[in-house]
């Protein structure tokens, strides 16, 4: 790579301090929760979408309001529109028989049975108001990652809230409870199911409500409902008639580029339309660039980091620190004229690629 690109790239328009990723935006005008969609639609992404905590605590910090407005979630309730999602934000739940009871999930005699137990080391599908023993998921870094069995019952919400404060989120999975599970007890894990659905068409399972159960979340037919964020109760999240007027919250944030393009001329569109190359610098950014890639025409994405030859490191071409990566075990060393690219599927890896491979891109 040429000494007077890399000047260009290190002087981008981007600091670490001014750039973000995605933005709030508080709309003081009472619209119904469609108009307020289509106001955000064409005026920046969409009706806020909040993948975790850390995005619940930025929209918050973010808006001087106490009022209620609206968000971009919103669901058609009813039995047959209910999708299955772990409660650990940013993991895919994966459709597999094996893992459930005999004849599970049942809703049992008819009932809403919207959240999993562990019975045997098989799921069970049980009312979400139901007490019962919980495991708890802790993770401090990619290498440390323990289970915790938690003797008191409570609900499956309560059970999630306290795992949350405490750890880091109910657990997910039988691979994690293998040194446990206690054999013959009924314990919550972190797996349970609902009708909602973001405006984006993001896929994210973070639910922040205030005193409502699963099961109240998904009774009933008819009409849609709409989610609403209480910014005087701590953002904690309700729902109204769609057709209500109230004041609602916008994003802006990563866009999808469907243009085939070398890394060099992504580099230049981003900057010449947006900001810069998407960087990623944490797992939160890394679900929120996933969810773009999935929609890729190309089976890769381009990253903004690159290898520079000349000083032999990978950087993000905003500044950013290279501390979080991503890469997929690849045979490819470092070389000169190399790019990050995150693969469309599969587990949303990073690869190295040559930069004049031509891929879809994602600009911020």
């Amino acid at each position: 790579m040429q000494w007077s690109l890399f000047l260009l790239i290190l002087t981008g328009q981007c600091s670490l301090f001014t750039c973000g990723h995605y933005d709030y935006h508080f709309i003081k005008e009472n619209k119904t929760w469609d108009e307020a969609q289509k106001y955000c639609k064409e005026n920046y992404t969409d009706l806020a979408t909040v993948s975790n905590m850390t995005d619940m605590k930025r929209l918050i910090n973010s808006i001087e309001s106490q009022d209620e407005a609206w968000i971009g979630l919103h669901s058609y309730p009813g039995k047959k529109n209910r999708t299955w999602y772990w409660s650990l934000p940013g993991v895919e739940y994966m459709e597999n028989k094996d893992d459930w009871g005999k004849g599970q999930p049942d809703d049992n005699q008819g009932h809403f049975e919207n959240c999993a137990l562990l019975i045997d080391r098989k799921w069970h599908d049980f009312p979400c108001t139901d007490s019962y023993k919980f495991i708890c998921y802790n993770e401090t870094n990619q290498s440390n990652k323990t289970c915790h069995v938690i003797s008191d019952k409570l609900s499956w919400s309560q059970a999630q809230s306290y795992c949350r404060v405490n750890h880091t989120d109910l657990i997910r999975g039988l691979d994690q409870l293998d040194h446990c599970a206690e054999s013959g007890s009924y314990m919550w894990i972190g797996l349970f199911r609902d009708t909602w659905m973001w405006s984006d068409g993001s896929s994210f399972s973070f639910r922040y409500w205030e005193s409502l159960s699963t099961n109240d979340l998904v009774d009933g037919q008819g009409d849609k409902k709409c989610a609403t964020t209480v910014l005087n109760r701590a953002g904690k999240w309700s729902f109204d008639d769609c057709n209500n007027t109230k004041p609602f919250i916008c994003y802006s944030e990563f866009f999808l580029i469907k243009q085939n393009k070398t890394w060099v001329e992504a580099l230049n569109y981003c900057r010449e339309n947006h900001h810069d190359l998407v960087s990623i610098t944490n797992l939160d950014e890394q679900s929120w660039v996933q969810e773009r890639a999935k929609n890729a025409s190309s089976l890769y994405v381009w990253l903004g980091l690159h290898y520079s030859c000349t000083l032999d490191f990978w950087f993000w071409v905003n500044d950013n620190r290279v501390n979080y990566t991503n890469w997929a075990p690849n045979k490819n060393s470092d070389d000169c004229d190399m790019s990050a690219a995150m693969e469309k599927a599969g587990q949303n890896q990073w690869f190295k690629q040559p930069d004049n491979k031509r891929f879809n891109f994602i600009c911020f």
